[in-house]
């Protein structure tokens, strides 16, 4: 028996290069980020034509993608909770809220009018108290004007203005390093895009290690990752603790991005929306979650105003699109868990198992393909098998 020659290679063309299908959506959002940024410096500087500006402020004005990219630093923290250590948290604005407060208390003059001791939170239930700790929070702030005799939040007049963020100004008139006034948009895209990547930094690099192997097996199976010495309190605080600090941030980033911190923006709908993007976008995949989150926050802020806006002047109605859009959410939710469980950009290890077929279509179809054992037969005939008697 002789071995196959290797067939030469000589002549035929080679491949194209190929990067990795891991290396995909890294590099489109990396693309994506520059782009943006290139198309509005050229918008801000005057070079592009004016029916080109008037389409982008109409349809994708920056202001909504920095606004978009804070709604992407609070869905990666949710994804660290829900995503990777498979937790429920309906209360994530609480964090989005305590953010915003501690850059109002530290980025304005209020602790010159108020003279304010923090002692601490105290510990909490894990599960059920998520809920109720999203709806404690946003009401101890908008009741916050007298807690014994101190103002802690203004009530509800709020904290505003806070001090203004200190970054390169791009304008016409050139680039200067100083204040950041509430026109320039361009300049805070920089800095938030800075904070998402810092999120997005941390948590790829939580996944990989030990704590976030820890998070995927307690997803799994929460028992058998305790009977493998995983501590399951420690760990489930750990996600909720580092999920808080993503809503922390998106928080600060929110309160500079709207120039002051008012207690009716933080309400329990932004949890809701917050799931919804990471359900949408894929529970544990980090690319996922952030399609989910940009998509969503473009279609609640511009999408859906704009479009109601040329509905109702093409048909002449007078619909208020905007009010219905729970009721969209809603319904792409369930058309979702019908047709795409897993989300537009799953996870590998989720998409396997939502997509993996049930155990009792397993088993009946295995009943069809197996032959009965000769054994069985035997029993079932009262003791013949074939033609022949079987005698002991």
């Amino acid at each position: 028996m002789s071995f196959a020659e290797p067939v030469p290679t000589e002549g035929k063309p080679r491949g194209r290069l190929r990067l990795p299908g891991r290396f995909t959506w890294p590099l489109f959002f990396l693309v994506l980020a520059i782009a943006i940024f290139i198309f509005y410096y050229l918008l801000t500087m005057g070079y592009l034509d004016p029916s080109v500006r008037s389409f982008a402020l109409k349809w994708f004005p920056l202001v909504s993608i920095n606004e978009a990219l804070v709604w992407v630093m609070a869905a990666l923290g949710l994804n660290i909770v829900v995503g990777y250590a498979g937790l429920l948290d309906l209360g994530f604005v609480a964090f989005w809220a305590i953010g915003g407060y501690v850059a109002g208390w530290i980025m304005s003059g209020f602790f010159d009018k108020a003279n304010v001791n923090i002692l601490g939170n105290p510990a909490d239930y894990l599960a059920l108290v998520t809920l109720g700790f999203g709806e404690i929070i946003p009401q101890v702030f908008h009741n916050g004007d007298n807690v014994y005799g101190v103002n802690i939040s203004n009530g509800t007049k709020g904290i505003s203005p806070i001090d203004p963020v200190q970054g390169l100004s791009i304008s016409p008139q050139g680039i200067k390093f100083g204040s950041l006034g509430p026109f320039d948009h361009l300049s805070r895209y920089l800095i938030f895009l800075v904070l998402t990547l810092l999120i997005l930094f941390m948590s790829l690099r939580l996944r990989e290690g030990r704590l976030g192997r820890a998070w995927l097996a307690i997803r799994e199976d929460e028992l058998a990752a305790s009977a493998m010495g995983v501590p399951l309190m420690r760990t489930k605080l750990a996600a909720y603790g580092i999920g808080a600090v993503a809503g922390g941030v998106a928080g600060v980033a929110f309160a500079s991005h709207v120039s002051g911190v008012l207690p009716d923006r933080f309400q329990f709908a932004i949890s809701i929306t917050l799931l919804a993007m990471v359900v949408l976008g894929g529970m544990g995949n980090v690319w996922g979650v952030m399609l989910g989150a940009l998509l969503l926050a473009w279609f609640n802020s511009t999408g859906l105003p704009e479009l109601g806006t040329t509905f109702n002047s093409t048909f002449g109605t007078h619909i208020n699109f905007p009010s219905y859009s729970f009721l969209i959410f809603g319904g792409a939710l369930v058309l979702m868990m019908l047709f795409r469980r897993e989300g537009f950009l799953p996870e590998s290890r989720t998409r396997l198992v939502l997509r993996e077929p049930e155990r009792t279509d397993v088993e009946a179809l295995g009943s069809d393909m197996e032959e009965q054992a000769p054994e069985l037969d035997v029993m079932t005939t009262g003791g013949k098998s074939g033609d022949e008697g079987v005698r002991p």
